[in-house]
């Protein structure tokens, strides 16, 4: 490992956990560095741009390296183009926030994961962490979801210490490991009040090549999301890997059944499909409809929405 390297990724990713501009005096006590390390390290980051100065409060934030580097991730990556439209769905059909999630491999002492994609509620003041936030795993349904289907990324972070955010924040790992065990059977995690009071999350793995790739979730105030454990808005994606085959349509009038027999990966290939006379709907179970033979997604005949 080379110090000098490693500090300068330190500092910036201090800045992610912080999500506000710094000094070097703060730094200095946050990280247990001498001041005149800190500013060294500072000085070689803004001549890259990856800081900037203020140079009235002389406090530091991130430059438009980091941003640079941020968006060229989000173009190039498919997942996320894949997975909006399907999110937005969701959030259209239930009225609450969207987010998908995915690890955090930061080197963090707990589990963490990273917010891929957000779609903000309708109806509800938005308080939730932006695109690009990364978050404790261990409290939210998401995070859960990730160490309940990933062993190795359980066995990573298995034993250590975590902070309690409410009093309703599950803390002791002999409990979490029961939650993680029943959410592996089951298919899908539930979080009431643990990141959040009033706040409740709803969410079920997404599966590629038969692991776990990320997670989508489904959140708002406690009371409105009291009932949906019952009746799930996202029903997991319980089939791990699925052969690639056309489309057959099935059903009559206005309303039909497409059946993929594809992976998540590959649901975007026909969302035009019939030239966009269809549109892809969220169905009563959620994202996908799913049975032994494959997924299956609702959709209906547009009239003058496109």
């Amino acid at each position: 490992m080379i110090e000098s390297i490693d500090r300068a990724l330190a500092v910036l990713q201090l800045f992610l956990k912080e999500e506000r501009p710094l000094s070097v005096t703060s730094i200095s006590k946050m990280m247990e560095l001498h001041k005149s390390t800190v500013s060294r390290t500072m000085d070689t980051l803004e001549r890259r741009g990856f800081v900037q100065k203020d140079n009235e409060t002389g406090k530091y934030w991130l430059g438009l390296q980091v941003y640079a580097l941020g968006m060229l991730f989000r173009e190039k990556d498919k997942f996320p183009k894949v997975a909006y439209p399907y999110a937005k769905a969701l959030s259209l059909q239930c009225n609450e926030g969207v987010h998908i999630t995915t690890f955090a491999h930061n080197g963090a002492p707990y589990p963490q994961h990273i917010i891929l994609e957000k779609i903000k509620s309708p109806r509800t003041i938005d308080t939730a962490p932006p695109v690009g936030a990364v978050r404790p795993a261990y409290c939210s349904a998401s995070g859960k979801c990730l160490l309940a289907f990933s062993p190795e990324y359980l066995h990573t972070y298995t034993g250590c210490t975590l902070q309690k955010f409410t009093e309703y924040t599950v803390t002791d790992w002999g409990d979490l490991l029961q939650e993680l065990e029943k959410i592996r059977r089951r298919g899908y995690a539930v979080e009431r009040e643990e990141v959040e009071l009033g706040m409740a999350c709803i969410a079920a793995p997404i599966f590629y090549g038969g692991h776990i790739t990320a997670a989508i979730s489904l959140s708002g105030p406690a009371e409105r999301l009291a009932g949906e454990e019952r009746n799930m808005a996202i029903e997991p994606s319980k089939r791990r890997q699925l052969t690639s085959a056309r489309p057959s349509i099935e059903g009559k009038n206005n309303k039909k059944i497409i059946k993929l027999n594809i992976s998540l990966y590959e649901l975007f290939l026909y969302e035009n499909y019939a030239k966009g006379e269809y549109r892809i709907c969220i169905c009563r179970t959620g994202l996908l409809w799913y049975n032994n033979r494959g997924y299956y997604i609702r959709v209906t005949r547009l009239s003058a929405v496109r």
